[in-house]
């Protein structure tokens, strides 16, 4: 993954984020279908205000932010659903961070409405999948197995914290093993999902696409 997105990713996997809301009125047509609190006007102000400033931060206050931009919670998911899509891998690495963060699995159909574009950056589309898995969408079990393969020791980190979120499992993979050890570990996560992808309770009211 590019230092940026690897870098949050991998301080976000290690925090958990108990979050709140500042709640007022309902907001419908968000993309997929979903309906999100509105924010006050002061905290409306404060969400374009941290939305402008994202993308000129870095390390921990980028985090800082990241975590803020969580806590509002879904107050602030527009504007998140918004950057997901910037052209900078860094801001949408940090949007979907913060989705991600929240837990919550209402944002997975307005994740998936969105237009992502049929070539996406690798990394990115290793973020999104994380998210959407964090989120609840087991449909992206396969595409972070596939990351467990990378070359890059942050990436098969980041790929084996996601799925141990999930399913409280390592099945032996360690991120700083061996290529041989880790490849016997990888094929047992493969044997894994081909048991398990079928279960309704895993795919009901997921898309039944992976990420590219």
């Amino acid at each position: 993954m590019s230092r940026s997105i690897a870098a949050l990713a991998l301080v976000l996997a290690l925090v958990a984020c108990a979050c709140s809301t500042t709640r007022s009125n309902v907001a419908p047509g968000t993309p997929g279908g979903g309906t999100w609190l509105e924010p006050s006007p002061q905290l409306r102000e404060q969400i374009s205000d941290a939305a402008k400033k994202l993308p000129w931060t870095h390390g921990l206050e980028r985090v800082e932010l990241v975590h803020w931009f969580a806590q509002v919670g879904e107050p602030a998911y527009p504007v998140l659903l918004d950057m997901v899509l910037d052209p900078r891998k860094d801001v949408a690495g940090a949007a979907l961070a913060a989705l991600g963060a929240t837990r919550d699995s209402r944002l997975v159909p307005s994740l998936q409405a969105l237009p992502w574009p049929r070539q996406q950056d690798g990394d990115l589309a290793l973020e999104r999948a994380r998210t959407l898995l964090r989120l609840g969408d087991w449909q992206m079990v396969p595409r972070l197995i596939e990351g467990l393969k990378d070359e890059r020791l942050v990436t098969r980190a980041l790929c084996i914290q996601a799925l141990y979120e999930a399913t409280h499992e390592r099945l032996g993979f360690d991120a700083r093993a061996e290529e041989p050890d880790r490849t016997a570990a990888v094929q047992k996560w493969e044997q894994w999902w081909q048991e398990r992808e079928n279960d309704p309770l895993l795919t009901a009211g997921t898309d039944s696409k992976p990420a590219q």
